[in-house]
């Protein structure tokens, strides 16, 4: 490239040259213009050569260029450069804000100034029933058909939030989505969602809990403050006295049972894990809880129940021995109070495919239907009230039942066919459950 240029100057200094040569003054212009003319000429091809490059920005047909032109083309290639690794770097910085965006618990969707959808992460997509890809752009209103939103987006009032009902609608269990929108940037917005359908339903869990218990011990109290107020001022009979004391007796020993069974609740919420480190033979927890349901069959039923332990592998299984003989006798004092007198209750303990255990109990009530299933291990639910009262039931004894057995790594399974009776099953996982002598 410098000989080239040498070779240029060269050039034009011999046009010069020729021209001084012939001894006249426009013959020395015109070789000094045809020289300029000549540099003008390669000046221009290697200004075309840089802004062809240019326009392509491409490293691998990079023209060779000296001078002024090669310095500025270096310049700009090491600015192309940086602002390469600018970009670069904001790309990955603005791929790992949007990961961390898409991880989040709460729903995000950006909305322009029109309320139409530029970008929502996975979470609000699922909040709200929509497609991350394909509902791009479109308005957001048209997609959270909810009179409450409309109105939230026409009074343009963002300071709080709002609930909707959110999509998959469940009788049972309805969806509720909280969400708020955020002014930002030059008139877009941020809205934020969360899910709020489990703290609604632990807020409604503690108000009917608390409701359920006062109701639980106000019944025996009445009782017990009628009985007294009866007694203090009335004359009765030995036999009208002796009477009155057993049936306050009996309300006493109700609100103690219902103590007892919070308290046990309580613990079992609050303690931790039962290890793998102590291991209990079911043989001996089975006897001790048929006589105790036995003992209560003899109290409530006439004639008593028949009780059948059914024979099965000897085996052991590892957790806390009070807790796991709370849950076999809870199932089995239920089978007894839900069964009427004579009926037959059968329990006792199997092996299952994976190396598991199940502890069952199968009796010949009336059995249960099945829009009462799924509620049975809440606390003080009842199918049929009356009949729980009746026997001294509380309504915590599936509850109990359904810690001990998440406690142990396992669940509570029912079965159960109106008419034909009904089966419950506490099912534990292999890594509890050992047969004797293995």
């Amino acid at each position: 490239m410098i000989s080239r240029a040498v070779g240029l100057l060269l050039l034009v200094a011999a046009a010069g040259a020729w021209g001084w040569s012939r001894g006249s003054v426009t013959w020395t212009l015109a070789g000094a213009g045809l020289g300029a003319l000549l540099w003008l000429a390669w000046d221009s091809l290697r200004a075309a050569q840089l802004l062809r490059w240019l326009s392509r920005a491409d490293d691998m047909h990079t023209p060779r260029l000296s001078g002024l032109w090669g310095e500025l083309l270096e310049r700009t290639r090491k600015r192309f450069r940086a602002l390469e690794q600018k970009a670069h770097g904001s790309d990955e910085r603005l791929e790992d804000f949007l990961a961390a965006i898409q991880a989040s618990p709460n729903g995000v969707v950006l909305l322009d100034s029109k309320a139409r959808i530029e970008w929502c992460n996975l979470t609000a997509a699922q909040h709200l029933g929509i497609d991350p890809q394909r509902d791009i752009g479109q308005y957001v209103r048209n997609l959270v058909r909810h009179p409450s939103f409309n109105a939230y987006m026409d009074a343009g009032d963002f300071g709080a939030e709002i609930e909707v009902d959110g999509p998959g609608q469940r009788p049972t269990q309805p969806r509720k989505i909280s969400l708020q929108v955020h002014p930002y940037g030059d008139q877009r917005q941020l809205m934020l969602t969360r899910d709020v359908t489990a703290v609604q339903l632990a807020d409604s869990m503690r108000r009917d809990f608390v409701a359920n218990v006062s109701h639980e011990i106000r019944t025996p109290l009445t009782v017990l403050s009628g009985f007294v107020e009866t007694m203090q001022s009335l004359p009765l009979e030995e036999a009208d006295r002796q009477r009155f004391l057993g049936l306050m007796s009996q309300q006493a020993q109700r609100m103690q049972t219902l103590v007892s069974d919070l308290l046990t609740l309580s613990r079992l919420e609050g303690s931790p894990v039962p290890g793998t480190g102590e291991w209990v033979e079911v043989s001996e927890l089975l006897r001790q809880a048929v006589l105790e349901a036995e003992g209560l069959s003899a109290v409530i039923a006439n004639p008593v129940h028949r009780i059948e332990v059914v024979s099965g592998p000897e085996l052991r299984v590892a957790g806390s021995r009070n807790e796991l003989l709370s849950a076999m006798s809870n199932l089995l004092s239920n089978a007894v109070r839900y069964t009427p007198a004579g009926g037959s209750v059968r329990a006792g303990w199997r092996l299952v495919g994976d190396g598991g255990g199940e502890f069952f109990v199968e009796d010949t009530g009336p059995g249960i239907e099945a829009e009462h299933l799924p509620r049975l291990t809440e606390r003080f639910y009842r199918v049929d009230r009356s009949r729980s009262r009746e026997t001294g039931g509380t309504g915590l004894g599936l509850a109990i039942v359904k810690h001990v057995a998440q406690r142990h790594g396992g669940q509570v399974v029912v079965h159960s066919t109106v008419g034909r009776g009904s089966t419950f099953i506490i099912s534990l996982p292999a890594t509890r459950v050992r047969v004797t002598g293995a």
